[in-house]
């Protein structure tokens, strides 16, 4: 069993047998070989009969979940030819034909070739592809290197390729351990079965969605997920509205690495003890990329540049949200929007659901119930306040009454996605929401018999094109000048979700193995084929280049293809950055939207697998990101809906959203005490959002998570590895929400730093040990780490107003004395801001009693300008008698303050002297 080893010196590589440099070398790697025994029979219904058939070893085990059909160590394709350069290595492998794997109905690829491409020190690409036939591949742009890195000595990383079984390592320099190691048993190439397993360097994995599950860190023990985008409720291990073929591993030297598969096929992924993970796709081809870290935050930071940085959000998006499915008519909602005044809660969004619509089709209003809407919008943001409201991709067809002119139009401009010629020329038609005019919906008889009695047909536009991203913005246009204005979208539906399986009367014409194919992944209603729920894998799709594709290869791509143009549309018909929230999502969707978790429950559940959801969609580079606050479906409890607004006010995307048919649960709807509740935990939030829009800035920028896991910034201690009941908003606050009924008390961990109590800024007298926190009804537990500079402004009862207000900067000192912080400003709302630098960068930094600023970017309007404020300093020790502001040409100025000695505490405000904060300053207190 041979190896070649991959040493680059001035542009020479020399391929060296492993066994030759370590004699046991090639003992150890087979043996591990025998060791890990893949699933040869993925399928229901294995038994020994059909694992032989296969040509696969049968072997029953006492282990739970254990494959009992397992694969030769020999199976899978041998090394032909290797060719090295400096930027990579290009191989050529045959299938191993003297141990096949008879699979039926898929065509195994005979000869491959595999390109290894070190892209940077920190990053690389690995394509197995067949060279004489080409095969779809996924149309999204990456941002990658202009050129290779072919400098060895620069690579945090090096390569090894094994002959037989065929398999790619990488290695990392700095600790030798193999984080890729597809040396395995197993490979598969065939025209709709693809499958590729790695061992893993440790049992710590993160990420793969969307679906849901109970930990953060994945249970390795046999646990397989589907993944295809659709309208699926969160449920366990059901797959769900996006697809994100992205993992995060730690390894034993507590350093970080990420792999994204960039395929769109329906997929699954299984997790196994040994450890190690199988991909297994139904199409295209297999492309890997690897960024090394060697952090958590630098693996997503790595990430996010590939892939492309998240948007910047409109800063009154940071604010709280109230949405239903369900208002019967615009005065419940103006209704409400005063009772939230009258309670004086924050809150800054309101959204129409689809009740908003004549009879559910986008780009309408309906007249009897919403007439007045267009005129409540335009008196709420006349005071401060923004409105979202939905759309839908399905545009109501042939069944609707009269002319329908985003019908008509994009009939004109050919936008709807239609059967290949060879097969049709007709739309291929679904089913989603209008209704079929002049009918009144028996709600008494079951959902398919409404479907078939009372819904319209739709047609689906296809994104990819042009001509439909302008036909969109067209609609999108005329519906602001003409109808109702609005500060955001909101994107649902977008797998795309259908209410009929493939099409109208569900016969999909064509390739019927598109439609069930010979492997299927274990997805929801799998026995019902692909289409379930949403169109025919045989419809035909058309990228902007011209080339037509199967929606079998794109439909994991439909809701990214609907967001640009959205965002697009948003932009150029509001003139505002605004935001565009999407349900269903890719990688790369964060460039330009947000994302809500789905249609969840309002379960206690629910609490937890939020906070997974939210730390998931960080480090797919989606941090604009939160679940429907006190659940979707069902009655909320009220306790739970407490919690949940605790909870939620911690969420990036804070929307307190239900159903249809349900009580009410805003926050106005549970009475006094309740509302309370809400208003105190809503005023920290807003207090804090100068702190966060700054952490948005820095994942648009930088790529920085927002919603951080407590292992990214403590990943030396392995108790953090775990930890999902607990979450960051960046490096300085901790927030330790209760998740179960009837508790007072929590858990929770306090990692090795100096922290404060974020309510009474008394310092926490333990570091790195779990311990109980008081959590009463009214509660949550938040901590801020010493080291750290917060900016704050006073909460008000929306963004417009708090705005307004001084700068304040909350000062936690470390245990040195020392702390720093930073604050990104802009106007909110403007376009390309951070691009064109029309925004103001103050960094702040503490030392030995002296607070100074110091102002790296300045291109901020005069209107857009803070003076500032009050200062909280935590952890000063000794008393103060004289507190000091320095300006360069101005004479040192005195500040009133107060010192607590109790809770060392230092308060000083410099509100009268007026200082806008784009002028450096030193504060000093003795």
């Amino acid at each position: 069993m041979a190896v070649w080893t991959v040493y680059l010196s001035l542009c020479l590589l020399i391929p060296l047998s492993a066994s030759a440099l370590d004699p046991e070398k090639d003992s150890t790697v087979n043996l591990e070989a025998r060791s890990l025994h893949l699933d040869c029979y993925p399928e229901a219904g294995s038994d020994q009969a059909k694992c032989e058939a296969r040509g696969c070893i049968w072997e029953p085990s006492s282990v739970p979940n254990a494959p009992w059909c397992y694969y030769p160590e020999t199976h899978g394709y041998v090394t032909t030819n290797v060719v090295e350069t400096a930027s990579g290595i290009t191989v050529d492998i045959e299938r191993n034909t003297a141990f096949p794997i008879q699979r039926s109905q898929s065509r195994d690829v005979n000869k491959l070739r595999v390109e290894i491409t070190f892209l940077s020190g920190k990053s690389l690409r690995w394509k197995i592809f067949d060279p004489a036939n080409a095969r779809f591949e996924v149309p999204v742009p990456l941002e990658l290197p202009a050129t290779p890195e072919t400098e060895e000595n620069n690579r945090l990383y090096r390569v090894q390729i094994q002959d037989m079984p065929f398999g790619i390592q990488v290695i990392r320099k700095s600790s030798e351990e193999i984080i890729w190691d597809s040396a395995v048993p197993g490979f598969t190439f065939s025209d709709q079965f693809l499958q590729i397993s790695t061992r893993l360097p440790s049992n710590y994995v993160y990420g793969v969605g969307e679906t849901e599950h109970p930990v953060y860190s994945h249970d390795l023990n046999f646990h397989t997920y589907g993944l295809f985008a659709k309208d699926q409720p969160p449920g366990y291990k059901l797959n769900n509205y996006g697809v994100h073929p992205f993992h995060m591993g730690l390894e034993k030297s507590k350093n970080a690495h990420g792999v994204l598969l960039l395929n769109s096929n329906a997929m699954d992924v299984t997790f196994v003890p040994s450890p190690a993970l199988t991909y297994r796709t139904i199409g295209g081809i297999l492309d890997f990329y690897m960024v090394m870290g060697p952090t958590p935050e630098a693996v997503v930071q790595q990430y996010t540049e590939m892939i492309g940085r998240p948007v910047l959000p409109a800063y009154w998006s940071l604010g709280f949200q109230l949405c239903r499915y369900g208002y019967s008519n615009d005065a419940e909602i103006a209704n409400l929007y005063n009772d939230m005044k009258a309670a004086k809660i924050p809150y800054d969004v309101q959204y129409a659901d689809i009740d908003y619509m004549e009879r559910q089709m986008d780009f309408t209003l309906d007249k009897q119930n919403f007439n007045g809407l267009p005129a409540l919008v335009d008196n709420m943001r006349a005071e401060g306040m923004r409105f979202i409201f939905i759309l839908d991709p399905a545009i109501a067809a042939n069944e609707t009454k009269g002319s329908y002119p985003a019908f008509d139009t994009g009939i004109e401009k050919d936008v709807f996605i239609k059967w290949p010629p060879q097969l049709s020329d007709d739309i291929v038609w679904g089913k989603v929401w209008p209704d079929y005019p002049n009918v009144e919906v028996d709600n008494s008889l079951d959902w398919d018999t409404q479907v078939k009695l009372f819904r319209a047909f739709v047609a689906f536009p296809d994104f990819f094109k042009n001509s439909t991203a302008e036909w969109w913005a067209g609609q999108i246009r005329d519906y602001y000048n003409n109808v109702m204005k609005f500060d955001g979208l909101w994107i649902d539906m977008n797998e795309p979700a259908s209410f009929v399986h493939g099409t109208v009367g569900e016969k999909c014409l064509g390739d019927q193995t598109l439609e069930n194919p010979p492997y299927m992944p274990p997805l929801e209603s799998s026995y019902r084929g692909l289409n379930h729920k949403t169109m025919c894998m045989n419809s035909e799709q058309i990228l902007d280049d011209g080339t037509r594709v199967k929606h079998y290869d794109v439909h994991n791509l439909y809701g990214w293809s609907h967001t640009k143009p959205t965002y697009d549309a948003l932009l150029s018909t509001t003139g505002k950055r605004g935001v565009v929230i999407t349900r269903s999502t890719y990688p790369s969707s964060g460039r330009w939207a947000g994302h809500w978790l789905g249609d969840n429950y309002s379960r206690w559940d629910q609490l937890l697998k939020s906070i997974i959801g939210m730390m998931e969609f960080s480090i797919f580079g989606i941090p604009y990101t939160g679940a429907d606050i006190c659940g979707f479906f069902n009655h909320a409890e009220y306790e739970m809906c407490l919690r949940w607004m605790q909870l939620g006010a911690f969420y990036p995307f804070s929307r307190n959203h239900n159903t249809i048919n349900m009580p009410r649960q805003d926050p106005v709807a549970w009475g006094e005490e309740f509302a309370a509740v809400s208003r105190d935990v809503l005023n920290i939030r807003y207090t804090l959002l100068p702190y966060l829009n700054t952490l948005m800035y820095e994942a648009h920028a930088h790529g920085n998570t927002v919603v951080r896991p407590l292992l990214h910034e403590f990943v030396t201690d392995e108790n953090t590895w775990k930890i999902d009941r607990q979450f960051l908003w960046g490096p300085a606050l901790l927030i330790t929400p209760a998740l179960d009924p009837g508790v007072t008390v929590v858990r929770g961990y306090v990692p090795d730093a100096r922290w404060y109590d974020y309510h009474t800024g008394q310092a926490v007298g333990v570091r790195g040990q779990f311990v109980d926190m008081d959590t009463p009804l009214w509660k949550i537990n938040l901590h801020v780490r010493g080291g750290h500079i917060l900016p704050w402004q006073k909460a008000e009862s929306n963004t417009y107003y708090s705005r307004q207000n001084p700068l304040g900067l909350l000062v936690a000192l470390d245990d040195g004395g020392l702390a720093h912080g930073s604050l990104f400003w802009d106007d909110g709302e403007g376009i390309d801001t951070v691009q064109n630098k029309r925004f103001l960068l103050t960094t702040f930094t503490a030392s030995s009693g002296v607070l100074t600023s110091a102002v790296p970017t300045d291109g901020l309007a005069e209107a857009d300008r803070l003076t500032l404020g009050q200062v909280k300093v935590w952890g000063v020790t000794a008393p103060v008698t004289r507190v000091t502001l320095s300006v360069t040409g101005q004479p040192d100025a005195d500040l009133p303050f107060t010192y607590n000695a109790e809770i060392q505490e230092l308060q000083f405000d410099a509100t009268s002297h007026s200082h806008t904060i784009e002028k450096p300053f030193t504060i000093t207190w003795i």
